[in-house]
């Protein structure tokens, strides 16, 4: 049994992994932090947890958090994330951290897209916690990355086909659309009800958006050359899920089966990947509450192009869930435990 600390508890990600590890069989919550709620049971922030994740909240200093867990999550926002994880990692923890602090390999990008680092030195050692791709490198971390939710839905659609030179790289498009827990839980205007609700809306159109680095530096590195994409968010009224669809020219060569079987090689003893028959395209509400990603795609004759389509929750395989499955491979755990909770329907 391992001790768990949460850092940040009381957002959406902290929330989410309450729920996830009080089902699992080999961790144990231990501390839960929060600045707003110091003093307050998890289960009296979010009643959902009542009688499952009662721990009082607390705001303490990095020595005594040190003393009350062996492997902590940061669920923090960027910057936060950075001024902590040394002193955790110094005190011989191991992180895993959601925040993007860690994610981008490149100082000088993540500076452009974020603000100065000041544990930049932890960069080339923070492993980006994508499984799926890196599942050997985390299983001898100490700090791994949480990958961002959008960046999780489109790598996973579009690594077989990069690896394999089946698409032109130069002609990716990804259509992505979120819920709206994904901006978080702090109160502001563009996620509000009346906002939201019967819209549907495009935001940082334009290489706007943060997780567009990302999304390059992973493609980039399967492909084996730089990978620039368009990459278009937007918001669904509704409270979680990513659905991204992804537009690509295919290379000569390259037909149905050829496809079937890169993606069945990559994916098929995944156990968190669901590739679809074709003809069955995924949907939100068939990975709600899960960690799954379900994966279809069609090539359209006419203009030689596959539309690949993924689907996530973003806070479960877009945040907490693919947490608690990096977590697992760190500390030789079943890669599937405290995971295999059936999604939400209806």
């Amino acid at each position: 049994m391992i001790n768990i600390g949460i850092v940040g508890a009381s957002g959406y990600t902290g929330a989410e992994l309450a729920r996830i590890l009080v089902n699992h069989p080999e961790a144990r919550i231990t501390v839960a932090t929060s600045r707003q709620y110091a003093g307050r049971p998890l289960s009296e922030i979010f009643p959902h947890l009542r009688g499952r994740a009662d721990l009082v909240c607390e705001n303490l200093p990095v020595a005594e958090l040190c003393e009350r867990a062996d492997l902590f999550f940061t669920a923090v926002p960027h910057k936060t994330a950075m001024d902590l994880v040394p002193d955790l990692l110094a005190a011989g923890k191991k992180v895993i951290d959601l925040s993007a602090d860690f994610r981008l390999r490149d100082l000088a990008v993540y500076e452009e897209w974020y603000q100065p680092h000041s544990s930049s030195h932890l960069l080339n050692e923070a492993v980006y916690g994508l499984p799926e791709l890196y599942r050997k490198q985390i299983a001898g971390s100490r700090l791994v990355a949480n990958p961002g939710c959008y960046p999780t839905s489109i790598i996973l659609g579009l690594a077989p086909l990069l690896a394999a030179g089946a698409i032109m790289p130069e002609t990716i498009i990804a259509d992505s659309k979120s819920g709206t827990s994904g901006a978080g839980r702090a109160a502001q205007t563009g996620t509000l009800f009346c906002e939201v609700h019967d819209g549907f809306r495009p935001y940082k159109v334009g290489r706007a958006h943060r997780h567009t680095p990302e999304i390059e530096q992973e493609l980039s590195a399967v492909a084996g050359k730089q990978v620039k994409v368009t990459f278009t968010p937007h918001l669904l009224p509704i409270s979680r899920g990513i659905l991204s669809t992804i537009y690509a020219s295919l290379a000569p060569g390259f037909d149905r089966k050829r496809i079937d079987e890169l993606y069945r090689a990559k994916y098929g003893d995944e156990p968190f990947v669901r590739l679809l028959a074709d003809g069955v395209f995924p949907a939100t509400q068939y990975v709600r509450g899960s960690n799954y990603c379900d994966i279809s795609y069609k090539i359209d004759p006419a203009t030689g192009r596959i539309i690949v389509m993924t689907t996530i929750d973003n806070i479960v395989k877009g945040a907490s869930g693919q947490a608690v499955q990096n977590m697992n491979i760190v500390c030789g755990f079943a890669e599937t435990a405290g995971l295999g909770v059936v999604p939400f329907f209806p």
